[in-house]
């Protein structure tokens, strides 16, 4: 099994990452903890110390009884620099619970700590629970912070909204549960061993909302941010494969190791489409692609001054995914979404599934304002021909995670149906 090294940073869920060492130790996993001087207020040494069976360590100067080991594993004939030693032996660096303190160092490289000082030198997978007050959680400062951290390939385990350390307080920012943050951690591991599910397959992602032009300003556009297109291209990326990302109007940042292409208009993704496809072995079809588009637009802007009103004359755009269906070749794998709003969304997702002769269709049910658009949260339902797969609600990490756990079951059938 893995060596997980788990940081540990000052706050009340500090008490849910020793259940997080049980879980993991549980699982096989050998743990060793760092801790911050502020977390010894909530938890002491000797209660990591006795769920590990190792040594806890807090300062940068601390000499290390094991001298980096993990249990188990054979003690170095020197005593190695703690911060070096115990990340270049670990398979993926955890903290949880990370304080909006610690996240806003992280983001700005600071090593003022052991904990810091490891991260900063780590090249493993790093996965971040947040937990905090929920108005540190949402100031922007701190989504800034963790908005940097997931650009540079970080995990972030959402934390879950309920009741909060102080008496009346309810909102987002208590830890995620504990098996949940194990689950992130084990998910990360599996990018850092070969073979990854995904390794020498190309797969194309479509994310974000086309625009199509009224004048020089306006547009006829959509809501999608474009969130849960770069976080299946993401997720594919730390899988294994070759990913593209066609990247309409985005607003956020691309994932790392990922060749992006930026596109504007219905036609535009269209054409940067059907260049990329023969290529692909899967497509994830994202994009919210505009279905309608002013017939002309105005080179200038239109002015209001002496209007009453301004009518628009709107076509049709071309259907980007049925087109790429109708030139699949053997072996594709090609998945789409629908973005329908309340009761009979399954039937149009199962018609679409025909219609286009797909091999999934995602549904998003867009009625409800906790999720889907610009949310760091989503709840779908994977339709396949004969299965429909409810993912629960959760942050669109897990559900790109979901979706490309189905993309291989279904390559993984249509293998063994050969």
């Amino acid at each position: 099994m893995a060596r997980v090294l788990l940081g540990v940073t000052g706050g009340i869920a500090a008490y849910k990452a020793v259940e997080i060492v049980r879980l993991a130790t549980a699982a096989g996993h050998s743990v060793r903890v760092i801790q911050t001087p502020a977390s010894l207020k909530f938890v002491g040494k000797a209660t990591f110390e006795g769920v590990t069976g190792a040594p806890v360590l807090v300062d940068e100067f601390e000499p290390d009884p094991a001298r980096g080991a993990f249990p188990g594993d054979p003690a170095p004939d020197h005593a190695a620099v703690s911060h070096l030693e115990l990340v270049r032996r670990c398979d993926a660096y955890a903290v949880a619970p990370a304080s909006a303190n610690t996240l806003a160092k992280l983001a700005g490289g600071h090593a003022d700590n052991l904990l810091t000082s490891a991260a900063l030198a780590s090249t493993k997978p790093l996965v971040l629970a947040p937990a905090m007050n929920n108005h540190m959680w949402e100031h922007p400062a701190t989504r800034g912070n963790v908005e940097t951290l997931r650009l540079r390939g970080a995990t972030i385990v959402e934390p879950g909204t309920g009741r909060l350390a102080s008496e009346g307080e309810w909102g987002a920012g208590r830890l995620a549960e504990p098996a949940e943050v194990l689950a992130e951690i084990e998910r990360a591991l599996d990018g850092a061993f070969a073979p990854r599910s995904l390794d020498g397959l190309r797969v194309l992602v479509t994310a974000g909302g086309t625009r199509e032009p009224i004048d020089s300003v306006r547009y006829v556009g959509n809501r999608s941010s474009g969130r849960m297109g770069v976080e299946v291209a993401r997720e594919a990326r730390r899988r294994g494969a070759e990913v593209t990302l066609i990247a309409a109007n985005l607003t956020l940042g691309l994932p790392e190791g990922v060749r992006a292409i930026e596109v504007e208009s219905a036609d535009q993704m269209r054409d940067a489409a059907a260049a990329e496809f023969p290529a692909a072995d899967v497509l994830v079809m994202a994009a919210a692609v505009s279905d309608f588009r002013p017939v002309s637009a105005e080179g200038d802007k239109i002015k209001k001054a002496g209007r009453e009103g301004l009518s628009l004359e709107l076509e049709a755009t071309d259907d980007v995914l049925a087109q790429l269906s109708a030139q699949r070749r053997p072996g594709q794998t090609l998945i789409g979404f629908a973005a329908e709003h309340g009761e009979g969304g399954l039937e149009h997702a199962r018609s679409k599934l025909e219609r286009k002769n797909l091999d999934a269709v995602v549904l998003n049910d867009i009625s409800r304002t906790d999720i889907g658009f610009d949310s760091p949260e989503n709840e779908v339902t994977i339709v396949t021909r004969g299965h429909e797969q409810p993912v629960p609600l959760g942050p669109k990490s897990a559900v790109a995670a979901a979706i490309l756990d189905r993309v291989n079951d279904l390559r993984s059938d249509t293998a063994a149906n050969r």
